[in-house]
């Protein structure tokens, strides 16, 4: 019997790769947001799988014995997105590892980025890269963590933005962190390590660096694209590190979503390289200007596929608002989102009204209107002592004829006193010009408001513990 290997991830370069050096020694299952737009074949079966859906992920993971998780969330996944990458992560990982723990997956492959050994404040990408793969860990199916730093291939998100700068400036000013240290790895040996941890009988519940033969610094890289390009750039190094202008006009001149550029941007003040390798796993054979060489001429016999902005799929008139809020010790997810109701009527007093019923159904309303804003069915199926799930079921502010999947989560996050507060699939009935500038900050607002109000709370219980 073959393995069944399932892929998060599988619309990415990084797994359509990697199902070509899997295929015809293991049954894969490809999860994507858009799988029933992939042909089957006699070794590919696709599901299409929303992460952030729990049900969505423990439908994809069914019949896996092998999960790999080759996902970030950059990129926007509604029509409006609130929230940062990070707390997106965060929900996609959770969902993820439940799923892999209630259908008995056997072990978790995750591709992750370096950790910088002795560094105390990381970027948000690379804290957000630690973060998921130990949420990947929290329900006890081993996870085989693959760190890696720069992947130098055809499509991806570094590497292509190196290459732009080098083939669209003749004249670079390079700040500070041109200088720092890397690791680069070519995407070959980067896909030799994942067919090998994959392919392993053993579950190790470990985590290893990924690394080239070369350690560089980031205008090394630039000026060995140039060489490969034979085009000749005059570089000079400036004194300051300046992310913030970097940032900018990297997203200027290469034309790469800022979503992109400016977390990973953030990471380059930190030197990455290998630290944790195993054998056979870790070490990269491919130089970086070889790697280089073939990722350019890939890129050249496809120009009109590589050099396009990533695909975020079909973006429908939705919501997905993720906020990150301090969770007082004691208290449970369900706790949190039945307070939150009664402290949204205190706080928009006297405008706003809101009840709970025995079921925990709740109600949100304006003063002096029967009819209710909105309407959030509890699912106790669906909800546990460290998550709480309230279908959007109707009220004036939902569009009811489109709204299949709306839904608002309290997630308690694992091994954290934190908490995240979530609105997913949300189709608003107002007009979207006027909801974009209206209900949507005001979401935002009351949010930031519920946060400070939740830190208090939970800095007034420390010193409380204290005295």
């Amino acid at each position: 019997m073959k393995p069944v290997v399932a892929i998060a991830g599988a619309s990415g370069y990084i797994c359509q790769n990697l199902l070509s050096k899997l295929s015809g020694r293991m049954k894969i299952i490809g999860l994507s947001r858009n799988g029933d737009k992939h042909e089957n074949t006699e070794d590919v079966t696709w599901r299409s799988c929303d992460l952030f859906s729990l049900k969505d992920a423990e439908k994809g993971l069914e019949g896996a014995d092998i999960a790999v998780y080759l996902v970030h969330s950059m990129m926007p996944s509604a029509k409006l997105t609130q929230g940062n990458f990070s707390d997106m992560d965060v929900i996609l990982a959770d969902n993820f590892a439940q799923a892999a723990k209630k259908q008995g997956v056997k072990k978790i492959i995750y591709l992750g980025g370096i950790v910088p050994k002795g560094e105390e404040k990381l970027s948000a990408h690379l804290k957000s890269r630690l973060e998921v793969e130990r949420i990947l860990r929290a329900y006890g199916t081993p996870v085989t963590a693959l760190r890696a730093r720069l992947i130098v291939g055809p499509k991806g998100s570094s590497f292509p933005i190196l290459a732009k700068l080098v083939k669209r400036l003749p004249v670079m000013i390079l700040p500070k962190w041109t200088r720092t240290r890397t690791q680069p790895i070519s995407l070959k040996d980067v896909l030799r390590s994942l067919d090998k941890t994959v392919s392993d009988d053993k579950s190790v519940n470990d985590s290893y660096d990924l690394g080239g033969p070369e350690v560089l610094t980031n205008r090394e890289m630039m000026e060995q694209t140039a060489e490969v390009l034979g085009k000749k750039r005059k570089m000079y190094n400036v004194p300051f590190f300046s992310l913030y202008f970097s940032r900018l006009w990297l997203s200027l001149i290469t034309q790469t979503p800022k979503e992109t550029v400016y977390p990973l941007l953030y990471s380059l003040k930190h030197p990455l390289t290998a630290e944790r390798e195993a054998e056979g796993i870790s070490n990269g054979k491919i130089t970086f200007k070889e790697a280089a060489r073939y990722s350019l001429r890939e890129a050249d016999n496809n120009k009109h596929k590589i050099f396009k902005k990533p695909e975020i799929g079909p973006l429908k008139r939705d919501v997905r608002s993720v906020q990150r809020i301090p969770l007082p010790e004691g208290y449970r997810a369900g706790e949190v989102a039945r307070y939150y109701v009664q402290w949204l009527e205190n706080f928009l007093n006297p405008w706003v009204r809101t009840s709970v019923d025995d079921e925990l159904n709740c109600q949100i309303g304006w003063i002096g209107s029967k009819a209710p804003l909105l309407e959030l069915t509890y699912a106790p199926d669906r909800s546990t002592e460290d998550r709480a799930l309230y279908y959007i079921s109707s009220g004036f502010l939902t569009d009811t004829s489109k709204n299949e999947r709306g839904r608002l989560e309290f997630r308690k996050i694992p091994e954290a006193n934190e908490l995240i507060i979530a609105i997913h699939d949300y189709h608003p009935s107002l007009p979207w010009f006027i909801y974009k500038y209206t209900q949507a900050n005001v979401h935002l607002f009351v949010m930031a408001c519920f946060r400070h109000h939740m830190k208090q709370m939970d800095k007034k219980q420390k010193e409380e513990m204290l005295i």
